[in-house]
């Protein structure tokens, strides 16, 4: 359903067990961010109606998991870190294309937001499937659902907006470039991406 092209090295569930209090720390600012750039879109482009009223639910619900992930550091003893650069989305966030029209812009963010919620879903899911600790799976079985939800939703505004085949063609190029970058980056079991 994603069409990521590499999958994530499987070592990647043991490093992140390992690194428990960084993972959750990292998964914790990537909540804050997602609420933050439903935000911003919102922002940006008031005037598409339609997106400001699938996105607002959206803001909440990621407010709300960036609240779960604290709940589960407290519970663990373990605390909240200094949140720390993502090369993975600083990259996505070079790939976009600049200029063009309004709408254009809208589209390129669209699909950033798209891809790294179906990378995060990816590394839920395994997260879900492979962590020692069954409330852990649990916990992060919750978060693949609605992260595969919110993958949905921008591909589906992206296309909305963009029309399908034109979006069927960018997201095809957006695959191939993260392939490339998933390969480029070392697998570190401190950041959920």
């Amino acid at each position: 359903m994603l069409g990521l092209k590499l999958p994530t090295d499987p070592r990647w569930v043991n490093l992140a067990e390992k690194s428990l209090e960084e993972v959750l720390t990292d998964h914790a600012y990537c909540e804050q961010k997602a609420a933050t750039a439903c935000i911003t879109l919102i922002q940006l482009f008031p005037d598409y109606e339609d997106m400001v009223e699938q996105l607002v639910p959206i803001v909440t619900e990621e407010w709300g998991h960036f609240r779960m992930v604290l709940a589960e550091l407290k519970k663990r003893d373990l605390k909240l870190g200094r949140q720390r650069k993502d090369e993975y989305v600083n990259a996505l966030l070079d790939f976009q294309k600049k200029g063009g029209s309004r709408n254009d812009r809208l589209v390129e963010r669209l699909l950033v937001c798209a891809l790294i919620e179906a990378r995060s879903c990816e590394r839920f899911r395994m997260l879900s499937l492979h962590l020692d600790s069954e409330e852990l799976r649990q916990f992060y079985h919750k978060f693949m659902v609605a992260e595969a939800g919110h993958y949905r939703l921008f591909i589906d505004l992206a296309k909305q907006y963009g029309g399908d085949d034109y979006v069927k063609g960018r997201w095809q190029e957006y695959l191939d470039f993260e392939k490339e970058l998933m390969a480029s980056l070392e697998i570190r079991g401190d950041r959920v991406h």
